[in-house]
């Protein structure tokens, strides 16, 4: 039900002089990058998955832990959900292998974030992760030890996982704040929208099918949360090109006027 995607780009500036209209569109175009702080080609962050940027930057950056979090409860309770144990026989085992995977994924990511995370973020990762831990083996002890037929815990697991789910899909809204607010999609991958989409369409008519509420009920609010992710990164995937044509007008008049002062400088000292 969950996976996750998406990249960074650092530029470094060249430190030599002016000697022709080329170095000073690059020395010009170094001071500016750094100044915004991210490379705004946008069609280079569409290429590559978040995780191959967090380790090829060895940097977090912006991207937020708690989806991964979230999707690892989410995909913990639901592999649960599909066991002999809650369900009756294998009649969940789809939902037992894709999130089992999930499990191994999610797990990896987390690991993964935390690796190349600040001290700070390394932090607040443990201290979301152990609330995960302590809410699934309390379902799982209570599940199989107090509740004693296959409806009832059916019902339990479902209902906190119906619980988990709202959180795991409402967890892109602070993303899409973020959209908004910067007029940009660097750190909301399209891929990781569409398969969100995707996904969740397809587990609600999974669930609707196999007449499951539990199952489709998360996925009725999943499926429109990702049409809104696709909807906005529509609206803003090209907002990011238009500064960068300015830019490169600009870059060009100054590197223009440079070589003018240059050569004007050089006939001087000629005529001297």
């Amino acid at each position: 039900m969950s996976c996750d995607i998406g990249r960074i780009i650092s530029l470094a500036g060249s430190q030599n002089l002016f000697i022709s209209n080329t170095s000073v569109l690059q020395t010009y175009s170094s001071s500016f990058f750094k100044k915004n702080g991210r490379h705004h080609a946008c069609g280079s962050r569409n290429n590559g998955l978040t995780f191959q940027r967090v380790i090829r930057k060895r940097s977090t950056e912006e991207f937020s832990c708690i989806p991964y979090i979230t999707a690892l409860l989410n995909c913990l309770l639901y592999t649960w959900y599909g066991l002999p144990i809650v369900s009756r026989g294998w009649e969940n085992f789809p939902v037992i292998t894709i999130n089992g995977l999930g499990i191994l994924l999610e797990t990896s990511f987390i690991f993964i974030y935390r690796w190349f995370a600040v001290p700070e973020q390394k932090k607040f990762v443990s201290l979301m992760v152990m609330p995960v831990i302590v809410l699934f083996t309390t379902t799982a002890l209570v599940s199989s030890f107090v509740l004693q037929n296959h409806h009832h815990r059916k019902v339990f697991v479902g209902s906190i996982g119906l619980v988990a789910s709202i959180f795991m899909y409402g967890s892109p809204l602070v993303a899409m704040k973020q959209v908004i607010k910067t007029k940009s999609v660097e750190f909301m991958p399209f891929y990781l929208s569409f398969f969100s989409f995707l996904s969740s369409c397809l587990w609600m008519t999974y669930g609707l099918l196999g007449q499951d509420f539990l199952l489709a009920a998360p996925n009725l609010l999943g499926s429109p949360i990702g049409l809104l992710q696709l909807v906005l990164y529509g609206m803003y995937r090209k907002s990011n090109k238009a500064p960068t044509e300015a830019n490169k007008k600009d870059l060009e008049k100054d590197g223009a006027k440079f070589t003018t002062q240059q050569q004007e400088v050089n006939e001087k000292k000629i005529d001297n």
